[in-house]
């Protein structure tokens, strides 16, 4: 009986032991993946509560007009967390564009970039990753090791990069950003604004019309993974056709979106969402409730960089009570910036940062802003680039351009002509004893192009006619795919102005072809060579 009862109590001990084991192998071998789903339920509960309330702003900008037609704390400061890529974006598309990279170049990958937090692609250091990889990865899943392998690639180093994109950002008139990194991980100091974000948006789809559609893209495969975009509103919400996600701590969930519908083009930004959820619900009630409202005809200029005045004026359409768009008050900042020396595309030139003031401008009484330097509030100086020495001893020898009195984009800037029909030059000086100064140089002569050509602008500044040539032959691809793009000169008052033109076309096919650009919202004009 004795033997029974410790046989049985043996049995019992191994058989809890047995037990133990089995639950003990089940939490070692249980998929990290459930245990990762769990921390998140977890994270999105802590989220969710009253602790957690980073600030809300947004801003819908007509993308026709450049009418506002909704802001919340536009200009607060907030943290873009990896919105900051879309600018690590722009950087990269100016290299591609003046063809000092192409997507299939190999960018090294370095230590400091494979040892960044996640998001990434899992680069290695050592490794190296095709431009257009970096670009896809970058999008999608907002790899942090992608944005900077590109940073040190075009900047040297990271810090000098993200100073290259705060730089940038002050030409495009983005006036309250300071970037710190590529990637929009953390940092106190990397700041922007609802209304900065919608600049850049704006911007990056105007000049890079055939890269930006890399932000349409909701999968993308590497390595053998299929990666999905964060941007859920890709593909569920009619017309989206872009842009960027964000998120950290300080910054909460943030979105910009690019939506073209009916002629229609609205750039919106939510930043500060409790939840990806609840951000990407506000997006869709701003975009019901504003789409309706935007211009279906293009009157606005292109966003230009250190142009000569650049002018960003908060606006609610016009008729429009100002306090329902968020711009109640006695006045509406104004934000002018001085003149500033334009880069050529692709440069990696250092800019010099505008200098900017803002002023109180009161219901109906438009004031001019001085262009003199002052500083920004609240956000921390940029330091100024040392001029080349050759540009200074340029700017020393020649005396100062004469000033330009016509508005960049006027269509039909023709040649003046004298009764034989040619660009009249200017008249000889009178000889005198005494030395006088030379009269200006007439431009060259444009070559001679048989056939029509399509006219769609003539502008102050090469670099905005050949922007605007990339851009409308994007939106007519097939009408003008035998079509050459190329710049005119041509003198106007004193002022040389670049006609940006398509030769090349029979009659026919101009006239078709400015027809279809008309129904798009290009003007255009047809001329027989």
């Amino acid at each position: 009986m004795l033997r029974v009862r410790i046989g049985a109590s043996c049995g019992l001990r191994w058989g809890l032991f047995g037990l133990a084991t089995v639950i003990a192998v089940l939490a070692v071998s249980s998929d990290p993946a459930d245990a990762r789903a769990r921390r998140k339920k977890t994270f999105h509960r802590h989220a969710a509560t009253s602790s957690y309330n980073p600030g809300y702003s947004a801003i819908v900008v007509d993308g026709n007009s450049g009418a506002v037609l909704h802001a919340a704390n536009a200009d607060a400061l907030r943290h873009p967390a990896s919105l900051t890529k879309i600018m690590t974006l722009y950087l990269l598309f100016e290299r591609l564009d003046s063809g000092k990279l192409k997507l299939d170049s190999q960018l090294q990958v370095s230590e400091h970039a494979a040892d960044q937090s996640p998001t990434k692609l899992g680069l290695k250091a050592g490794a190296t990753i095709a431009v257009e990889d970096a670009i896809k990865g970058m999008v999608t899943r907002s790899a942090n090791d992608a944005a900077v392998v590109v940073a040190e690639s075009l900047g040297g180093s990271e810090s000098e990069f993200a100073r290259m994109m705060t730089r940038k950002a002050q030409a495009l008139g983005m006036t309250r950003t300071v970037y710190k990194n590529a990637s929009g991980l953390p940092d106190d100091d990397q700041v922007t604004t609802a209304r900065d974000q919608a600049i850049l948006g704006r911007a990056i789809q105007e000049r890079f019309p055939r890269h930006y559609a890399f932000f349409s893209i909701r999968k993308f495969s590497y390595r053998g993974q299929s990666i999905g975009n964060h941007n859920r509103l890709l593909g569920r919400v009619e017309g989206v056709d872009g842009i960027k996600t964000g998120y950290t701590r300080a910054s909460g969930f943030n979105l910009v979106t690019s939506v073209r519908r009916d002629k229609r083009h609205v750039v919106a930004v939510v930043l500060g969402g409790t939840s990806a959820g609840a951000r990407d619900a506000r997006m869709r009630a701003l975009l019901d409730e504003y789409m309706d409202e935007a211009s279906t005809k293009r009157t606005a200029p292109m966003i230009a960089e250190g142009g000569p005045r650049a002018v960003a004026v908060a606006q609610a359409p016009q008729g429009k009570d100002p306090q329902r768009y968020g711009l109640a008050g006695t006045s509406t900042p104004v934000t002018v910036a001085a003149p500033a020396a334009r880069p050529s595309p692709g440069s990696t030139d250092p800019i010099r940062p505008v200098p900017v003031k803002t002023v109180n401008v009161k219901p109906g009484a438009m004031q001019t802003a001085s262009a003199a330097p002052v500083a920004v509030p609240s956000v921390p100086a940029v330091p100024e680039a040392e001029p080349e020495a050759a540009t200074a001893a340029a700017a020393a020898a020649e005396p100062p351009a004469p000033p330009k009195v016509a508005r960049a984009g006027i269509l039909g800037v023709l040649p003046m002509r004298a009764a034989t029909g040619s660009v009249a030059e200017p008249a000889p000086a009178p000889v005198a004893a005494a030395p006088v100064a030379a009269a200006p140089a007439a431009p060259p002569k444009p070559q001679v192009r048989s056939g029509w050509v399509i006219q769609v602008g003539a502008y102050p500044a090469e670099d905005e006619a050949k922007q605007r040539l990339a851009t409308v032959k994007n939106k007519a691809a097939k009408l003008l795919a035998a079509a050459e793009p190329f710049t005119e000169t041509v003198l106007k008052d004193g002022t040389t102005y670049y006609r940006a033109r398509f030769a090349g076309l029979g009659k026919e096919q101009a006239e078709a072809a400015c027809k279809y650009l008309k129904r798009n919202d290009v003007d255009c004009l047809t001329v027989r060579n």
